[in-house]
């Protein structure tokens, strides 16, 4: 098989139908509710029209929550509030029902699908069905060594691309994007000022259980000595992530990627999804055009890579737990507006339309 080459996406990945979406706004124009006097929801609706191709809009009815999961053996420097190789006992947390993320997914109707890229525990401890598509076992030290081998990162990404074949094939119509992991925003934030040509103070946050000021200035040394690994690889995305990402990161780009392909739309969660975006607008220019930021988590990497891609954020109500619960806070705003915008009805032709016509 010959090596996987992410510019290649630029080509598969088409923009939202333009033309529905002037179709949609012209619609939105005859409806019964002024035009404007129901926000951002407009927009959205007119978005998803473009996305589905449609008009109007059809009801998001099977939206789903996907998780990469994964430890980042920065860890072990003391940059997270978790110990390092933790990340096994989040996901045990939701498929117990206990996360934040799966209490809102129940209330929400959205069914959770977990996906061990690169988890570092033993395979035994949960159900087959998360653990069978495991890269390898927790990635590298960024800040010393590489995340991953380069065949690593493609094994990574290739198996976010599965993943988003298999979602649209089964008939998800909307991809909440969240991430499980210990170490992920260190790399992310890595990923990002690589990206965005920014110092490491620039970008390092508190990440998703708040550090203290100690581990912030480790974390923040980390993402330094990190960046000086970056940059010369920067003109290759697979050489990137595998040298400053992990195996959840890669395959979270992997799927963006191909949901872009599919024209199946996504909501961003934090600053994981964020830097994972931003490494595939890097490969593919139109591909953020099939993604929503669902929140602004505070962290300042995600702020800059929102910025990079132009993504507006949904919702700004200051949530760090990760696990994709700020982008699935915003999955009812999306669902309003695709039900508003495919419900609400025409107003009665007058004759002063017909003149005009």
């Amino acid at each position: 098989m010959s090596r996987l080459n992410l510019d290649d996406f630029s080509d598969l990945i088409e923009r939202p139908d333009s033309g529905v979406r002037r179709d949609a706004e012209e619609r939105r124009e005859r409806l019964t509710v002024p035009s404007g006097a129901l926000g951002r929801l407009d927009e959205l609706g007119e978005w998803l029209s473009a996305a589905q191709g449609t008009v109007p809009v059809t009801p998001i009815e099977h939206p789903r929550v996907i998780l990469f999961a994964g430890d980042h053996g920065v860890a072990e420097l003391g940059v997270s509030a978790r110990p390092a190789g933790s990340a096994h006992t989040l996901v045990r947390a939701v498929l117990d029902g206990a996360g934040p993320v799966s209490v809102l997914a129940r209330r929400l109707g959205a069914p959770v699908r977990i996906v061990d890229a690169g988890l570092d525990c033993d395979p035994e401890l949960l159900p087959e069905d998360v653990v069978r598509h495991r890269v390898r076992r927790g990635s590298g030290r960024i800040d010393v060594e590489d995340a991953l081998t380069v065949e690593e990162a493609e094994a990574a990404v290739r198996l976010g691309m599965r993943i988003a074949d298999e979602e649209a094939d089964s008939g998800t119509d909307l991809v909440v994007l969240g991430d499980l992991s210990v170490g992920g925003t260190t790399a992310a934030a890595t990923l990002i000022a690589a990206l965005c040509g920014t110092d490491a103070s620039v970008v390092t946050g508190r990440g998703g259980a708040t550090i203290d000021d100690l581990a912030w200035m480790r974390k923040c040394a980390a993402i330094r000595d990190a960046l000086r690994r970056a940059r010369p690889v920067l003109g290759d995305q697979l050489e990137l992530l595998a040298a400053v990402g992990g195996a959840d990161l890669a395959a979270t780009t992997g799927f963006l990627l191909q949901c872009a392909v599919r024209r199946m739309p996504v909501i961003l969660d934090g600053v994981v999804s964020s830097a994972c975006a931003l490494v595939a607008q890097r490969a593919a220019f139109r591909a953020p055009d099939w993604w929503l930021a669902g929140q602004l988590s505070g962290e300042p990497a995600q702020s800059k890579a929102l910025d990079r891609m132009a993504l507006n954020p949904l919702l700004d109500h200051g949530v760090t737990v990760g696990e994709g619960t700020g982008a699935l806070l915003a999955l009812p705003l999306v669902q309003a507006a695709a039900a508003l915008a495919a419900e609400l009805p025409e107003r009665a032709e007058t004759e002063g339309d017909r003149a005009e016509d």
